[in-house]
């Protein structure tokens, strides 16, 4: 698969934030550092999809997850919604555009049509009540997906794509997958792959806009 779009490593964010993080607030400083800090031990896991969808997950946690009392009270579907609907107004280059719809459109269509990647299937399995019609609800989003991607609504293809991956990372990080297992080999490599070109992409953007309201980290640097 190729790209238009430059691979943005950590070297590279790293000096970037380095020259401007002057202008930063401190607690969205903290947010870029914290980001980039996860995005540097990502790199290094070039054989491992497991660990390297893990740590790139952190990364994209860092830059995602932001603490105010309404939030906390948010689905984290909801809470990837609001980050989109900040990130995608502000890509003024369409470089998040470009990803989905230009470098992955057959790996996301992959994982979105994953019955094993929608949460209620499993509720349904584990005897969740009102799970029942998980096969209903799945085709209704998935009639959605399609009139969405067929008009480039990029949000909400983005929110469900991460919300998908929101489960393949339960699966993996509460041990309800063997590691390197070839059960579900196909969507931690696709995952593994999509997160590192999208995940510097929204780091960047945040850089180049440090006065939106992205929220205070979770678990701040204290003196107490």
């Amino acid at each position: 698969m190729t790209s238009n779009t430059q691979i943005l490593s950590h070297t590279i964010l790293k000096e970037k934030q380095r020259k401007i993080r002057g202008k930063f607030p401190q607690p969205f400083s903290l947010r870029v550092h914290r980001a980039i800090s996860w995005l540097g031990r990502a790199e290094r896991e070039k054989k491992d999809h497991d660990a390297s969808f893990i740590f790139y997950w952190i990364a994209f946690n860092s830059a995602c997850a932001h603490n105010t009392s309404s939030l906390l009270k948010l689905s984290e579907r909801s809470n990837f919604r609001d980050f989109f609907g900040k990130l995608i107004p502000i890509d003024g280059e369409h470089r998040i555009y470009g990803e989905v719809w230009h470098h992955f459109p057959g790996p996301i269509e992959i994982i979105l049509d994953n019955k094993f990647l929608f949460q209620p299937y499993w509720h349904d399995r584990h005897g969740v009540s009102g799970f029942a019609d998980w096969e209903e609800r799945f085709d209704r989003e998935k009639g959605r997906l399609r009139t969405a991607q067929w008009n480039r609504e990029t949000k909400l293809v983005l929110t469900t794509l991460f919300d998908r991956l929101y489960v393949l990372r339960n699966q993996i990080l509460h041990g309800g997958a063997t590691w390197n297992s070839s059960v579900n080999r196909a969507q931690v490599t696709d995952g593994a792959e999509i997160l590192p070109c999208l995940v510097p992409i929204f780091i960047d953007l945040m850089m180049d806009n440090p006065n939106v309201f992205w929220g205070a980290p979770f678990y701040p640097v204290t003196d107490d």
